[in-house]
């Protein structure tokens, strides 16, 4: 399985993985240090999401073995963004806001849009 990670670096700067959304899966121990928590804060508040619904199981949760043999889970993307909104750390907050950013500064153009102006008196039925 192709995965990749997010990261923090030592100047604060998070790093996206330039693939597919997709492919983006991160384990425990990588989130622990993503996010600067513990492993019981991190497991509480993954159990939490699941319980509140917000994001289901099977959708972010896979379990696989790595090359030397250990197993490991592995959450996608959709818990990582619902984890970085949910813990209060200021690794979490430095994710949130580099998710807000890119939000904001990402420049859509809308595709060609047509438009069809019918003329005055034509009545259509609903």
């Amino acid at each position: 399985m192709k995965r990749a990670i997010i990261t923090i670096d030592e100047q604060g700067r998070v790093h996206f993985p330039d693939t597919n959304p997709n492919d983006i899966w991160m384990s425990t121990q990588e989130l622990v240090e993503l996010l600067g928590v513990t492993f019981p804060t991190l497991r509480s508040n993954i159990r939490a999401i699941y319980k509140s619904g917000m994001v289901k199981e099977y959708d972010a949760e896979r379990y696989i073995t790595l090359p030397n043999g250990n197993g490991v889970d592995i959450y996608s993307l959709r818990m990582i963004l619902a984890l970085t909104f949910r813990i209060d750390t200021p690794e979490a907050y430095r994710l949130r806001e580099s998710i807000i950013n890119r939000l904001y500064q990402r420049k859509t153009q809308p595709d060609n849009l047509m438009m069809y102006i019918a003329p005055h008196n034509t009545l259509y039925p609903c």
